[in-house]
């Protein structure tokens, strides 16, 4: 299923096509916010413009493979990130990125590790056909869980339940324990635990229904998918606020219960996607710095579009 809106697909068939006018506004629609992002990862700007200069290099060059199951900010997130690692690597910089908070009290592991762990423990698998069927496995548990807290979430707004929702980014999307997200909500600790009991059955329910064959795999507890969830979360930005949703929080035309739970996913959950997108939207203005760092992306990615 793919998550590109109409806008996105236009701007792709005329990228694909060849057209400089397609690939420079898409440029000028994400530049802003893949550097507000950056930026908060690096302490130098220069640093920050290369490494999105880079991504969208990345992007161009990569285009043929992307099959549009992310929406183009979300990919284009994940490539930036994936080089401000690769970046921290090489300079050995005390880089702090999101997956740092969450796993910094569980001895450094990332969320790539985390998704590594069955590969390590299948490593004496010996027949090809094995790792295959696994794979597919895995892609499917992957989209069925996918599919299972997208529903979860999207209930959680369209009825207005933030609380709940508060309570999963913490424990799901954060990887706290449910002492500390109940001190943060100034909620009673076994009430965090019920509403996570009922979330899991929930999310079983749903890929059950959808997904008979993968029901059985989930056990009672689930505590073998946490690190899948919060992958999954993270690199599809599950909760992530709508830019339009920002856009009417700084305007403060938002209803109550919207404008406060915005406030927590920007400042105390301190997503930092939708940070990004923040402050690009307080430099809507476009300064002469964001014209020229553009100049510069169109000039060392135009010549890689393909040609009809």
């Amino acid at each position: 299923m793919s998550d590109l809106s109409e806008a996105d697909r236009f701007l792709l068939e005329q990228i694909r096509s060849g057209n400089a006018d397609g690939w420079a506004q898409l440029v000028s629609r994400y530049q802003g916010r893949l550097v507000s992002f950056a930026r908060t990862k690096l302490r130098q700007s220069a640093d920050a413009e290369d490494l999105v200069q880079d991504t969208f290099l990345a992007f161009l060059k990569g285009l043929q493979g992307f099959r549009g199951e992310a929406s183009i900010e979300t990919y284009l997130f994940t490539i930036l990130r994936r080089k401000i690692i690769n970046w921290g690597r090489g300079k050995k910089a005390g880089l702090c990125l999101l997956q740092d908070v969450m796993y910094g009290g569980k001895g450094g592991d990332t969320v790539e590790q985390a998704a590594d762990a069955p590969e390590q423990l299948a490593a004496d698998e010996p027949t090809a056909s094995w790792y295959a069927r696994r794979d597919e496995a895995q892609d499917l548990q992957r989209s069925a869980l996918t599919s299972a807290l997208r529903g979860l979430i999207e209930r959680f707004k369209s009825s207005g339940n933030f609380r709940d929702l508060q309570v999963v980014e913490l424990l799901f999307y954060s990887q706290l324990r449910n002492k500390d997200a109940a001190e943060i909500l100034s909620l009673d600790e076994k009430h965090v635990g019920l509403i996570k009991h009922r979330c899991l059955k929930e999310i079983r329910e749903r890929i059950g229904q959808a997904h008979p064959l993968h029901a059985s795999a989930l056990s009672e507890d689930f505590e073998p998918y946490d690190a899948l969830i919060t992958e999954i979360w993270q690199t599809q930005r599950l909760s992530c606020l709508k830019r339009s949703t920002i856009g009417a929080h700084l305007l403060g035309s938002l209803d109550d219960p919207w404008q406060e739970y915005v406030t927590f996913h920007l400042e105390r959950l301190g997503c930092t996607f939708c940070q990004a997108n923040l402050e690009d939207l307080r430099r809507q203005t476009a300064d002469d710095t964001s014209r020229t760092l553009r100049d510069r992306i169109m000039e060392s990615t135009v010549g890689f579009l393909s040609r009809p």
